[in-house]
């Protein structure tokens, strides 16, 4: 097998714990960019991701990161990569220049280089003007921010979000999928997990669905679409109610097909196409329902 320009290159990768299979058997390939890892919980998605990231040591299989095996190389591969947990991991105590100055100082930089790193990463993230403010006082979605930020001092390749907007409003959301596309315009590759479809969705240029263990399916969001089928025209009366919904391949000669024959048997009705939505096909691939409004 090659690993070759691949970001990541997983075969055969299986891991347990206390007799329970988490992993099984997983085989990925993907290239440098964004890629979400999309799963119900205990599927093993931050299994997957402690195992990337050099944490754990797989039971089977074999793992590389940028070229480099997971395992064997775990040191050098350590200089090249980032994590950022479920959890915000800053100290409260200190502000947000402080923690920047504190991991600079820890990977190596000089204290001025520390000092000029973090102050370009507080103004990337918005938080330039809460920077002296002990984060003790800084919102979830600012503890947030500055969580990542503090894992990009060293300006990793490749970074880890491991569910980084779960219990985050609406807004810090949205902030944050801005900075995720702004770190992969630099040049930063990501590998993210959620259990938010539009997350998924809106960020990701190849998602993996996982569950219980294994690969059911990957691709771009469309192409996790077509898996449960086509478009479906709709027809809805003045209230908006629906009325009819016809199946349809997608294509613009069925659309037109279908369309023409619906013209002439309710002619007065209004006319809206619909594609699966990555709620559906979550349920489909897992046989489970997300989780919360929006996963």
């Amino acid at each position: 097998m090659s690993y070759t320009n691949q970001l990541v290159e997983v075969d055969g990768l299986t891991q347990s714990f206390g007799g329970r299979r988490v992993l099984r058997d997983l085989r990925v390939s993907l290239p440098p960019g964004i890629h979400a890892l999309l799963g119900p919980n205990g599927a093993g998605k931050t299994t997957l991701i402690n195992i990337l990231s050099t944490l754990i040591r797989p039971d089977a299989g074999r793992a590389r990161v940028l070229g480099l095996d997971v395992y064997a190389d775990r040191t050098q591969l350590r200089q090249k990569i980032a994590l950022t947990g479920q959890y915000a991991a800053v100290d409260e105590a200190l502000s947000g220049t402080e923690n920047l100055d504190m991991m600079g100082q820890l990977f190596g930089l000089s204290r001025s280089a520390a000092r000029r790193r973090g102050g370009l990463l507080l103004d990337q993230f918005g938080l330039t003007a809460s920077k002296s403010a002990k984060v003790s006082t800084y919102s979830g979605g600012m503890r947030r921010k500055l969580d990542i930020a503090i894992s990009l001092i060293a300006e990793p390749e490749l970074i880890f979000l491991d569910e980084p907007t779960t219990g985050l409003d609406t807004r810090s959301r949205q902030a944050l999928w801005d900075e995720i596309h702004r770190l992969a315009d630099r040049g930063t590759s990501v590998f993210l997990t959620t259990q938010y479809l539009d997350e998924a969705e809106a960020l990701a240029d190849q998602i993996l669905v996982l569950d219980d263990g294994r690969i059911v399916a990957e691709g771009t969001a469309d192409e996790l679409k077509e898996l449960v089928g086509g478009a479906a025209i709709q027809l809805h009366d003045g209230a908006g109610h629906l009325q009819v919904e016809h199946a349809t391949d997608g294509t613009a000669a069925d659309v037109s097909r279908t369309l023409a024959e619906l013209a002439t048997q309710h002619p007065h009705l209004a006319v809206t196409v619909r594609k699966p939505s990555m709620d559906e096909v979550f349920l489909q691939l897992t046989g489970q329902p997300t989780e919360g409004a929006s996963s």
